[in-house]
């Protein structure tokens, strides 16, 4: 068994999962009753709840985004993005709503336009209404869940270097217990609801997928016909995953991604152009001006059930859905700051949704005005899963257009399950972002599996509804980890700001150096030798003399080697209190183009003794220094630490 598996993690998930399909397999009446009336009740009774943590999480984003927090990375201040912003778009748009508005960018427009919560259906009012509530269910309340679950893990895990799960958020308040049964607990209930949110979708997809398909091509609609999608479906994510996120994820993405927009350009040149634009442009009005209104709208007064079957089911979908989608968008944000995380996250792929519904949703609403859209009108209502296809015989070329809208389908479900299957792995592997192939592979097949199972049994809407049932218990952990993140967030700005005003004396690193020795200094380029020699022989007897003498006073201290860098660290623990970290690592860069005659790439590198801190690289070299200067620089920046302590006890 691999040292990264966490065994109460792995097999209470999955021994729960196990117990969960057997129950639904066994007994899909009984589960479907139980279920669905334990999510009535929570619909009825707590929509005040759900209402007021929405519109909390999306208040909060807001604030991290635009204030002194955003300038905090998702990782130590050094630390760079792994992916390309295009890519990382790609990702975590396909992962976090793709096939959601490939099944509902037509019909959901059009079932608000025929049934409006009030007012009259048919008319310009009903079509503006159900822009507006279309816009207000997928646009940034969900997205802002997606984002403060993301930021979350992605804080703790890449900053303070936390377990990369869930029960990280809660490190300020319970500290080290979240290594405990608490801890374990949080993540298995994290891997329930993304296997069964995951497989869930999975199952009722390929239904909608085999009708799509006979529609299109006469394929015949079957039991037989829809475990073959899944077997496919499973087969591609399993590859994907195992071929990993940079050359598997990343690349369907982007894949789809690009699709999606030659779809949505060609839908928009084909339609009525002019006027789309113009939609949009109103929609985005409407929506903003109302969002508050619609926020904190229960239809208390008018005594209309519609919340329940529309915002309340959303809400609580995308709680339910956002420990996968979170943790995946997380596992990709690494050295991005707050603040153009929240941007990417919450603004960007609104602004996309946006224009994805409008061209597909009033496009399909103007059909219908002008007794153009056929039966599109009937078609959602009796079977939503073949409103895209329809809609698209409106359109020239309508076969190309729905073989594009087939194979987009494929390719989200495939990148859902296996960045789903990365997730659950990370999760059940302490946080590990490399784990061992075998395991990403279980849980991809295990994925499917549950997804077959459950749709041959009919147990498909009865774990529907118990994983939608969970975001109220998943709620609440979340009110708790954002405390947790804010808390932290405060702490670690407190310090920057501290450091920033300290006024302390600075080093005097050149005090006893010659001129020439400067100058020698400034134009010489060491190789990574040099500097391991000068970290063996200058500053471990440096950091040793420090903690020898901090020992002596009574302090926790350690001298540590990094044997893949050779990078010295010096750790002073400070028990409950932030620990202070100094290091010395050897970072490479390229030679100035003046100095460029070699041919060698390892010729062109030169190295930095650079000085890291737990906050990250310092950008400063003490190559050459002495030890009686390193000793001081140690001292200076950990009389800063203690200073930031100070402040803020």
């Amino acid at each position: 068994m691999d040292h990264t598996l966490n065994p109460p993690v792995f097999f209470g998930s999955a021994i729960l999962i196990f117990a969960l399909v057997v129950y639904a397999v066994a007994f899909p009446a009984s589960a479907s009753d139980l279920f669905s009336r334990m999510q009535a009740s929570i619909s009825n009774n707590v929509s005040w709840f759900y209402v007021l943590v929405v519109a909390l999480i999306l208040l909060c984003v807001t604030f991290l985004g635009i204030s002194r927090y955003g300038d905090i990375k998702l990782g130590p201040d050094h630390a760079e993005p792994d992916f390309s912003f295009g890519s990382w778009f790609a990702m975590l748009f396909s992962a976090g709503m793709g096939i959601g508005l490939m099944f509902f960018g037509v019909s959901e427009p059009v079932i608000h336009f025929i049934s409006p919560p009030v007012g009259d259906p048919g008319n310009l009012e009903a079509a503006k209404q159900a822009m507006t509530l279309t816009f207000f269910h997928w646009g940034l309340h969900a997205w802002a869940i997606y984002a403060i679950v993301a930021l979350i893990p992605a804080f703790f895990g890449y900053r303070h270097e936390l377990p990369l799960t869930m029960r990280s958020a809660l490190y300020p308040i319970i500290g080290d217990k979240i290594y405990g049964p608490i801890g374990d607990a949080i993540d298995i209930f994290a891997i329930l609801g993304t296997v069964f949110g995951v497989a869930t979708s999975l199952g009722l997809g390929v239904m909608q997928v085999n009708s799509g398909l006979n529609y299109l091509f006469d394929l015949p609609v079957s039991p037989m016909t829809q475990v073959v999608l899944i077997i496919s479906i499973t087969a591609l994510a399993t590859i994907s995953v195992a071929t990993g996120l940079d050359k598997g994820i990343r690349r369907l993405s982007e894949a789809n991604l690009l699709l999606a927009v030659i779809l949505v350009a060609l839908i928009i040149i084909l339609g009525p152009t002019v006027l789309l634009l113009q939609m949009f442009v109103q929609n985005t009005g409407g929506y903003l001006s109302g969002i508050v209104d619609k926020t904190f709208n229960l239809y208390a007064y008018e005594g209309n059930d519609w919340i329940g079957g529309w915002t309340l089911f959303y809400w609580a979908f995308w709680l339910s859905w956002s420990p996968f989608v979170g943790m995946f968008i997380a596992r990709i944000s690494k050295g991005r700051t707050i603040r153009e995380f929240v941007t990417g996250v919450l603004f960007v792929p609104t602004g996309l949704t946006f224009l994805w519904m409008t061209v597909f949703g009033n496009t399909a609403i103007h059909a219908i005005m002008n007794d153009t859209a056929g039966q599109l009108a009937t078609v959602v209502q009796n079977d939503a899963s073949l409103a895209l296809f329809t809609f698209l015989e409106m359109f020239p070329f309508s076969e190309a257009l729905s073989f594009i809208a087939i194979l987009m389908v494929v390719i989200f479900f495939v990148t859902s399950s296996d960045s789903s299957a990365m997730v659950i792995d990370i999760l059940a592997s302490n946080g590990n972002d490399h784990p061992p192939l075998w395991q990403r592979v279980f849980w991809s097949v295990l994925i499917g599996a549950v997804a077959m199972a459950l749709m041959l049994a009919g147990g498909l809407e009865a774990l529907q509804a118990a994983t939608i049932a969970s975001a109220l218990p998943f709620s609440i952990i979340l009110m708790m980890s954002t405390y947790g993140l804010l808390r932290a967030l405060a702490i670690d700005a407190a310090k920057k700001e501290s450091l920033s005003q300290t006024n302390l004396a600075p080093v005097m690193s050149q005090k006893s150096v010659s001129w020439q020795t400067r100058i020698n200094n400034l134009v010489h380029f060491p190789r990574r030798a040099h500097v391991n020699r000068f970290n063996e022989h200058v500053v471990i007897p440096a950091m040793e003399a420090v903690a020898g003498e901090l020992t002596s006073q009574g302090i926790n201290t350690s001298v540590e080697l990094e044997s893949e860098s050779s990078a010295p660290t010096l750790n002073i623990l400070h028990g409950e209190e932030t620990d202070f970290s100094y290091q010395v690592y050897p970072r490479a860069y390229l030679k100035p183009s003046f100095t460029l005659d070699e041919d060698d790439d390892e010729e062109r590198k030169y190295f930095r003794a650079e000085v890291f801190l737990r906050e990250g690289g310092q950008d400063y070299d003490i190559m050459g220094w002495s030890k009686e200067q390193v000793i001081a620089d140690i001292v200076s920046q950990y009389e800063k630490h203690l200073h930031f302590l100070h402040m803020v006890r």
